[in-house]
């Protein structure tokens, strides 16, 4: 499959300009308002230290997620504190040798754990909002051929059609002003795997093809105070497993299924390689394409050998089909309900030398 320098292996960082007011204990009309005290947060979760030490760790790329309401002032006009500080992450990653991508993580109309009154995909003063910022992107870095464009995280309430669509819209338009910027581009229903077989391949040498995976969703989000499912079940899950009923178990009582997992009796690799059969298939049709996995993690709660073993297992796999990959999450916020950090949270190290070793592929 064809490679892109510096885009093999890399860490994602959110909860620094993403995952902003999306709790539900806010009111509706406080969920798109950026308060001063956001503003302190965005000049000093991050600073050069830590994309210095992520490059020590062996990463070759970082996966930046900005919220649409983070960049925005108001529609069409943007932040200059924000755009100064994404500027700041591009000349720290060019100083370590890591390459940036800037990923729209939350935009308006598209939040992929809270519902929205008002769909990106069904409302065309949001689509051109939308269009609008990445334009504004490219304007800021149009002479900076090293910085990614990803379009949009994990489209939700959408038909394949409406978003291939949008995205289609939003790839002319940087286009017309940059036929070189490399654009990432993944598929509908949260960007699951099989999201990538009804999603629109273009004759464009620098689009690349994006999908994520948290599969077994009930081990990777378990005890998660935002996703409605596996608060209720609030059950500690291991992986693998030879504990086959409690992972059914979680279907039985949350779902109501009494077949989950039917033709398995562990949990383990193979449920894996299974779960991410899409993204072989997509490789197989499309060999001359670029196909990166650019999201995957565990929720901290999970015990730090399950999790090292998990992302083992994932990046086994990705390996094994020749996938570049970038992992998610660096550091989260107490201000993002789904906390996958990879490091401690007071002296911001890695969580074990197992796990830096296993995150670069070296097993």
């Amino acid at each position: 499959m064809k490679k892109i320098t510096g885009l093999e292996c890399g860490m994602g960082i959110g909860g620094w300009l993403t995952n902003y007011k999306r709790f539900n204990v806010l009111p509706e009309d406080r969920r798109l308002k950026i308060t001063v005290g956001d503003m302190e947060h965005f000049e000093s979760y991050i600073t050069e230290r830590d994309i210095e030490y992520i490059a020590s760790l062996g990463f070759d790329h970082i996966r930046l997620g900005f919220d649409q309401i983070v960049l925005e002032e108001s529609p069409f006009i943007y932040r200059g504190e924000i755009i100064t500080i994404l500027k700041n992450f591009v000349l720290w990653c060019k100083k370590y040798s890591l390459r940036p991508v800037l990923n729209m993580h939350k935009a308006v109309g598209n939040y992929c754990d809270i519902l929205e009154e008002s769909g990106l995909m069904q409302t065309p003063a949001l689509q051109e909002r939308f269009i609008a910022v990445w334009l504004k992107l490219e304007e800021v870095f149009a002479n900076d051929s090293d910085v990614v464009f990803e379009l949009l995280n994990e489209v939700v309430s959408a038909t394949a059609d409406e978003w291939n669509s949008l995205a289609e819209r939003t790839l002319a338009a940087i286009r017309a002003k940059n036929s070189e910027r490399i654009v990432v581009i993944g598929g509908i229903e949260w960007n699951n795997p099989p999201g990538l077989d009804s999603l629109k391949v273009y004759d464009d040498e620098n689009v690349i093809y994006t999908f994520h995976s948290y599969a077994p969703f009930e081990f990777t989000h378990q005890r998660g105070v935002l996703q409605r499912d596996p608060l209720y079940y609030n059950r500690a899950m291991s992986y693998p497993s030879d504990d086959i009923e409690r992972y059914r178990d979680y279907h039985r009582v949350v779902h109501g299924n009494n077949n989950a997992y039917a033709k398995y009796d562990k949990m383990d690799i193979e449920y894996i390689r299974d779960e991410l059969a899409p993204a072989k298939r997509f490789i197989e049709r499309n060999p001359d394409k670029i196909l990166w996995c650019g999201e995957f993690g565990t929720i901290r709660h999970a015990d730090i050998t399950s999790r090292e073993n998990w992302m083992h297992d994932m990046i086994s796999v990705l390996k094994e089909w020749d996938i570049p990959y970038c992992v998610w999450n660096y550091l989260s916020t107490p201000n993002d309900g789904n906390r996958f950090s990879l490091v401690d949270d007071d002296n911001r190290k890695i969580l074990s030398e197992r796990l830096a070793k296993t995150l670069i592929g070296e097993f």
